[in-house]
């Protein structure tokens, strides 16, 4: 299977950007390390999109959507012909079904 394109949604894409931003008020250091360690996920899913189990936050999910957590935060994606970032969250935000 060839490696799918990654496309991000506007809001996933600014909510990284906000977690990002909140923890390199603490750590610059750590902030580049969650960018690298979730963006080399990313581009594993790319390579293999069902290696994460589907999002049990998803109603009436046929196992295209699926999600990961790493440094507290949960990646949620959507496999079709590419692999679409839906949402970036913090592990303690309260989960929203979709």
């Amino acid at each position: 299977m060839a490696k799918l394109e990654v496309s991000w949604d506007t809001h996933a894409r600014d909510s990284f950007k906000k977690q990002i931003k909140r923890i390199a008020q603490d750590s610059f250091q750590s902030a580049e390390k969650v960018i690298d360690d979730i963006l080399e996920l990313i581009d594993q899913i790319a390579d293999y999109p069902e290696k994460y189990p589907p999002d049990k936050f998803k109603k009436d999910n046929n196992g295209s959507f699926r999600a990961f957590e790493k440094h507290n935060l949960r990646i949620a994606y959507f496999i079709t012909d590419t692999i679409r970032i839906l949402r970036i969250r913090h592990v303690r935000q309260e989960p929203k079904e979709y």
